[in-house]
């Protein structure tokens, strides 16, 4: 058990949090490479040992070996080196969750090439965007009509794209079908040496972050990112070996590295995944079924959505460890899952630009609400505009600290080809997330909001995440997003926008019911002065609510 693990990580039990804190340690090899060195070697300790369990809205199921990726990306780099693709050059995958994006990801490491995984969400004016960023070469995309369109309409203005490569049962006529072309490919491939080998500074990932406000910038992370994950995986999701794993995101989101491929398979899970094309709680419900996991990680939006559907039919016996990540965690929202399934919710923070940096480890007595506490490796610090750190209970930005002595492992490199932008978050040795956080008496951190999510209201500072928590305990109320709007005389007022539960309808005595319910559950000074009811809340591609786009829409008005 663990024989890859080993490798990496000295010591990988550990008696308590703070035993694991202090003394965990992950070794990361220079000439380290994923694909060689975890893919290929569980294929050569186990041919048949699962890797990927893989199910979609048809009810399909299909199911990959180590054996099977190795073979897969072996031909997958040959399709790839024939198309003249070679290390450094960039490669974008708007692939959703077809099984080719693990193959296609494996194969670009193996030749050296850098990945650009991107949502199938974008439009022609992102598709510009990302490629004369990053210079992208290649792009490889499901045949998909809207997002073949997307990407043709995008092309006469990209610069630097030579080629489209298709994935999908009916191939558009003139673009190479990567199924067709990866069976009738050799299945031999040799590790790169010398100047074509892969070093652990060379550039692996780039992620366009998906900001709430601005253009998205490119993250970029070397071929350490994977080891970083351990902890992801192993000590936050506590994922087993040779049981299935399922994070449900789309390949595009850098949640899919933090929970779909990397400290997985380095701990010798199966990763499942469910290729929807639409997000439906009853047919996301039915996958779960299907699939099995022993793990299951989501993020909030999903979990909202299931607490409001009849959960009575539903067998989660299989589930042993439930964990969340992406937005933070609404106590009510922990607490009708556990009263309904029986599962407690383990929340982690971090960033595409990280690993798990805060988490509820295996180790912790779960706080509802909260982030948990410090992963190892990382130095966290919670600091005021000053760049001093704050006393217990007093807010400040969640900064990684020990950027100076030793590049913590999972942290990304830079905003790739944008040293300004990277100068103004990180200097000095210090790594500012943007994120607010208190944290209490006893070590553990509590989110409040980005930074300019923040309200100043009379005086008074007031995080959004505290307001919506307190609405999201009413019944009626299935989403919602807490922003500032401008008032003459107390500066900024708290307003909610609400994404009403099915059978509720606006209306002024229901407005009155969440502000008292508001008044109750927190301090009354914080409850929504205005209110307004949506049918949907704007979000980014990677499913974050976007309070950016509703401010500024108020400001306008």
């Amino acid at each position: 058990m663990d024989e890859l693990l080993k490798r990496y990580c000295p010591r990988i039990e550990f008696d308590s949090y703070e035993d694991f804190y202090e003394n965990y340690k992950v070794n990361v090899p220079q000439d380290f490479n994923f694909a060689y060195d975890i893919v290929d070697e569980w294929a050569k300790i186990d041919e048949n040992k699962l890797a990927l369990v893989w199910t979609n809205d048809a009810c399909d199921m299909k199911r990959f070996t180590f054996g099977d990726m190795k073979r897969l990306s072996d031909k997958a780099a040959n399709v790839l080196t024939e198309q003249g693709i070679k290390k450094g050059d960039v490669v974008m995958l708007i692939l959703k969750q077809r099984p080719e994006v693990w193959v296609m990801l494996v194969a670009l490491m193996k030749i050296g090439a850098i990945a650009i995984p991107a949502t199938y969400q974008l439009t022609p004016k992102d598709i510009v965007y990302r490629c004369n960023r990053a210079l992208i070469k290649t792009i490889v995309c499901v045949d998909d009509d809207e997002i073949l369109d997307h990407i043709i309409n995008a092309l006469p203005k990209c610069e630097t794209v030579e080629q489209i490569i298709t994935v999908g049962d009916h191939p558009r006529e003139g673009y190479l079908d990567l199924r067709t072309a990866i069976e009738n490919a050799s299945d031999k491939w040799e590790r790169p040496t010398g100047e074509n080998a892969t070093k652990i500074d060379d550039t692996m990932l780039v992620y366009f972050s998906s900001g709430t406000s601005g253009m998205p910038k490119m993250v970029r992370h070397n071929y350490e990112l994977p080891l970083g994950h351990i902890v992801t995986a192993k000590y936050w999701q506590c994922v087993q070996e040779n049981k299935i794993h399922l994070t449900q995101t789309d390949s595009g989101w850098a949640k899919f590295a933090w929970g779909k491929i990397y400290g997985q398979w380095i701990c010798g899970a199966a990763i499942g995944a469910y290729d929807t094309e639409k997000f439906h709680p009853d047919t996301m419900l039915q996958a779960i079924q299907r699939i099995k996991p022993t793990t299951f990680c989501a993020p909030a939006t999903i979990y909202r959505f299931l607490i409001k559907e009849d959960l009575s039919g539903y067998d989660f016996s299989f589930i042993e460890h439930a964990s969340i990540a992406g937005e933070p965690l609404n106590p009510e929202v922990y607490k009708k899952i556990k009263e309904l399934t029986g599962l407690e919710l383990h929340e982690g923070f971090g960033q595409t630009e990280t690993s798990v940096l805060l988490a509820n480890f295996k180790w912790i007595k779960v706080r509802p609400g909260s982030m948990g506490k410090p992963a190892p490796l990382y130095g966290i610090t919670l600091m005021d505009a000053d760049n001093n750190p704050v006393e217990d209970g007093i807010e400040g930005s969640i900064c990684i600290t020990n950027t100076d002595k030793k590049h913590p492992t999972g942290l990304f490199h830079e905003y790739w080809k944008d040293p300004e932008i990277t100068a103004k978050s990180w200097h000095d040795g210090i790594y500012n997330t943007g994120d607010m956080a208190w944290r209490d008496s006893d070590g553990y951190y509590w989110f409040v909001g980005r930074n300019d999510d923040v309200i100043k209201c009379s005086g008074y500072r007031i995080g959004p995440f505290e307001v919506e928590s307190a609405l999201l305990e009413h019944p009626s109320v299935l989403e919602c997003a807490v922003t500032a709007v401008p008032d003459p005389i107390r500066g900024q007022v708290v307003k909610a926008t609400i994404v009403l539960a099915k059978g509720y309808v606006p209306s002024q005595e229901l407005t009155k019911q969440l502000q008292n319910h508001v008044k109750k559950v927190t301090a009354p000074y914080k409850y929504p002065r205005v209110v307004e009811y949506l049918p949907e809340l704007p979000k980014t591609i990677s499913g974050k609510i976007q309070r950016n786009v509703i401010r500024h829409r108020d400001n306008d008005k």
